[in-house]
């Protein structure tokens, strides 16, 4: 279930877009199923309603969520989102940064692999 880490350094907003992402991957959240409301998911992290909104936002402009006036947000299927060419170069670019911060830390390509195959076998496949 969605989980902020009130010491992390990564903003809230960036750690509820992760973990609602998280859930839907884990299968915690299906597509089709209601998330609670702003206000609702504020109460529940004690977090500002801003933030939540933001990260519902975020994730809306991203097509994980779908918000139908009058009725909630809702998890958009996985199989309906379009590839998003430009937040894919992101990845990769992020990807890269990560592999030269590896690179000047001495860690192996292969020691990376085995990270990921590791990250994406707790995560129950990603692509099933």
């Amino acid at each position: 279930m969605v989980m902020i880490n009130k010491t992390s350094s990564k903003p809230y907003y960036e750690q509820l877009i992760l973990s609602i992402k998280e859930d839907i991957l884990h299968g915690v959240l299906r597509p089709g199923d209601q998330i609670p409301s702003v206000r609702e998911m504020a109460k529940r992290l004690l977090m500002n309603p801003n933030t939540v909104s933001k990260a519902y936002k975020i994730l809306e402009n991203e097509q994980v969520l779908i918000t139908i006036k009058g009725k909630g947000t809702f998890v958009k299927a996985l199989d309906s989102v379009p590839r998003d060419e430009r937040r894919i170069q992101q990845l990769k670019d992020r990807l890269k940064e990560l592999v030269i911060e590896a690179g000047h830390l001495q860690i192996s390509i292969q020691e990376i692999t085995a990270w990921v195959t590791v990250f994406e076998e707790e995560l129950g496949g990603i692509n099933k």
